[in-house]
Order: C-alpha cells, then structure tokens, then sequence
C-alpha cells in the first residue's frame, strides 16, 4: 500500500522554495545614516563646547601649513572650487535635481511641486545651519591668513554643507534615474568633498568646522530620503516598477 502510495507522487515534484536573505532596506540605510550623522555632530559640538569653541592645536597647525603651502596658482584652484559652495552654483544643482526627478511625474501640480522639494529642502537646512552657528559662535581663523574673503562664525562650515547637500541631492536624483548616472554621482559628492576641504586650504574655516557641516549635512540628506519615502507625492522607484508589472500580470 505504501508502494502505491509512493507511485501516486509526482515523478519530479519540486522543492520547497527557500528563503533568500533579502539586502538591506534603503529606509534602514537611510536611517542609521541619519543616526549615525546626527550623534556625530552632536558629540562634535560638545567637544567643542567644552573646549570653548576654541580651536584645537592640530587645528592651528593645519592653518599655518595652508598658509605656508598656498602658491599662486594653488589659491586660485582652490578659490575656484570653493566657489561651488554658494551663489548660484549649489541652487541650480538642486533645481536640476528636481526636474530630473519631476520627468517621472504626470504634467501638473504635482510634477511643481516634486521639481521644487529639493530647493525647499536645500532652503530649510540652511536655516538650521544659520541657526547652529550663530547658537555655538566658534570664530573663524585670524583674518590676516584669508586667502578669500568670509564672513559669520565658523562651525559649522556654510559652504561645506552647503555643496553636500546640493550636490548630495543631485547625486541621488541621478542615481535614481532608470539609467543610473552613478559615475556623475559619484563625481558630485567628489566635488562637494573638494569644496569642504578648500575652505581649510584657504584658512577661512578650521578643520572641524569642515567635519561639522559634512556630519550635519549627511544627516539632513537621510532625513529628507526619508520623508521623502513617506510623501505620497513623490515619486518611488518601487510603485513605478510595481505600475508596470501589474498589467502584465492580468495577461493568461
């Protein structure tokens, strides 16, 4: 009877599907991005707190060298590349942001409002750096060693989160697209790093100022992946492939 019973199976009966393990979520990315960022500027800022907003000797040491090391045509490289973080430059990469991103949107309100989010987002966390440096008031390096001209207190570095965060936001916008850019992702958040480090060859900020405004700005671009995954709004990469399958799917 067993016999019978075996016989009646399947001659090639398939195996139980096994269970893959599945790559980290974006949002899980995303968030300990943010945690990560966050507890590193705040450590940062109480460090200096402690030490009086003072800076550090390493510090005035990496000063002296960049002035001592700064021929003509190193400086004006360098004053090039700073450029990058302020005025036009950084506004016009967010924009670019939005509008690549707003192609995957329907014409009308929505599409506005996806291609102006990046500025928006740009916009409000330059009030957050405004309102961090003027409540820790750390004073820049001595005038006398600019090599450009500045102005505000020191930590953070405006023009350092300033670029990470346009160019950031440029870079995830081309990551995204169907036919990722990543080699121009990869080349923005290059520049933005160029841009931070340039604002110490020029001794207009002092090196953990430079850290600051990357930390801070790391965790402002995880915070708007973030919200920007909840928005129904924009647009997810998961429901448009989910869009395009699910016609097919009805099909015999």
């Amino acid at each position: 009877m067993a016999d019978a019973d075996r016989s009646a199976l399947p001659e090639h009966e398939e195996p139980p599907p096994t269970k893959t393990p599945r790559p980290a979520r974006p949002h899980a990315a995303a968030a300990a991005v943010l945690v990560g960022a966050w507890t590193g500027f705040a450590v940062l800022a109480a460090v200096l707190a402690a030490h009086g907003m003072a800076p550090f000797g390493w510090e005035q040491h990496a000063e002296r060298w960049a002035g001592g090391h700064r021929p003509g045509p190193a400086r004006s490289a360098a004053a090039f590349l700073t450029s990058f973080g302020s005025a036009v430059v950084p506004y016009a990469a967010v924009l670019a942001a939005g509008l690549l991103t707003a192609r995957r949107v329907p014409a009308g309100p929505r599409r506005l409002l996806v291609a102006l989010a990046p500025l928006g987002w740009l916009a409000t966390g330059q009030l957050l750096r405004a309102l961090i440096m003027h409540a820790t008031g750390r004073p820049r390096p001595p005038a006398e060693g600019w090599a450009v001209t500045a102005s505000g207190f020191s930590f953070p570095s405006g023009h350092t989160f300033t670029s990470a965060t346009a160019f950031g936001l440029l870079a995830w916008a081309l990551y995204r697209l169907p036919t990722a850019r990543r080699g121009w992702a990869a080349a923005l958040l290059g520049l933005a790093a160029l841009v931070g480090l340039s604002r110490v060859y020029l001794s207009v900020h002092w090196p953990l100022d430079v850290l600051g405004g990357w930390l801070l700005a790391a965790g402002w671009l995880a915070l708007g992946a973030l919200l920007a995954r909840r928005a129904p709004w924009w647009p997810h990469r998961g429901s448009d492939r989910e869009h395009r399958i699910r016609p097919a799917a009805r099909q015999p």
